[in-house]
């Protein structure tokens, strides 16, 4: 007679039980592990290992909008096919941009044990499954290690990209937070590029002048004969200063002799009757030449 209430009263306490234990049940075993999975800057060097299929997209990218739908479908069946399924977001990861050289968006990029190959076919989950399921990527040529996501270059390129973003942030936060006028950051950046690249300059120099100096001023013999050549060279500017102040002793001498040989001539005009001058072998004295001049004016005066 008590039986009924007996057991509908139990059925009650098993129900109750077990709506608090799945009530209590942490989120993480109800909850399906999502399939796709974000690749960063600071994890991307996963993707090295194992078969990837990588999508680069930008949240206000309309066609990367339109894909997400497909790509996460795509991304349910990755763990089946044994394929990590990953999505980057270039806006926030600038690094990733540059080391994959990203030009347009959506891309996608295959990677198989390091070697990545860029897709470039249908964007639909058949064409996506065929694609690793058929191993299509194989007619794919992969990329050149050159230009691999580990190279010397594309690690170059990827800081490079960190350092505009860093730039456009500053940017950003001059002229939206401290209120500075947009060509005033300019002229901060100016300055900023003009003084770094010149200590970046003398920086090279010492490093080059260190690690190469120069045999010329390295060598042990350089300042002597550095010492040596000087001496020559005064020797040289002595000798041409005694050569000059010689012609010059010798132009006055020259002039000396003109003068002398000048006042003879005139003598002899002075000397010899009517301006002719006298003949060769008749020299008269002074005295002797002044009685003969008087005796001349006194046969004119008579005559």
């Amino acid at each position: 007679m008590f039986s009924l209430p007996l057991q509908t009263k139990h059925r009650s306490w098993i129900c109750f039980l077990l709506s608090l234990s799945i009530c209590l049940a942490p989120s993480s075993v109800l909850a399906k592990p999502d399939s796709l999975k974000e690749v960063t800057d600071r994890n991307w060097e996963e993707i090295l290992t194992g078969e990837w299929m990588i999508e680069f997209y930008a949240p206000w990218c309309p066609a990367c909008q339109q894909l997400q739908p497909v790509w996460k479908e795509f991304a349910d069946w990755g763990e089946d096919m044994g394929v990590n399924i990953a999505k980057v977001d270039v806006t926030e990861q600038p690094g990733l941009s540059g080391r994959f050289i990203i030009t347009s968006l959506p891309t996608i990029y295959h990677c198989k044990d390091g070697a990545f190959r860029k897709y470039q076919g249908a964007r639909t989950k058949d064409d996506f499954l065929s694609f690793v399921d058929e191993q299509k990527w194989k007619a794919v040529e992969p990329i050149s290690s050159w230009f691999g996501p580990s190279s010397f270059l594309m690690n170059s390129m990827s800081a490079l990209f960190k350092l505009s973003m860093f730039i456009r942030r500053c940017h950003n936060y001059m002229t939206e937070q401290l209120g500075i006028p947009v060509w005033g950051s300019y002229v901060i950046f100016g300055l900023a590029t003009l003084f770094s690249g010149l200590a970046l300059g003398l920086l090279l120099v010492f490093i080059a002048d260190f690690v190469f100096p120069s045999r010329r001023f390295s060598s042990p013999d350089y300042y002597q004969k550095k010492q040596t050549m000087e001496q020559a060279r005064l020797i040289q500017q002595q000798d041409d200063a005694h050569e000059a102040d010689g012609e010059e002793d010798d132009d006055e001498e020259e002039e000396e002799e003109e003068g002398d040989q000048d006042d003879e001539v005139w003598r002899k005009r002075r000397g010899s009757p009517e301006g002719h001058p006298e003949p060769k072998g008749r020299v008269f004295p002074d005295e002797a030449l002044r009685k003969r001049v008087v005796g001349n004016r006194e046969e004119e005066e008579d005559t």
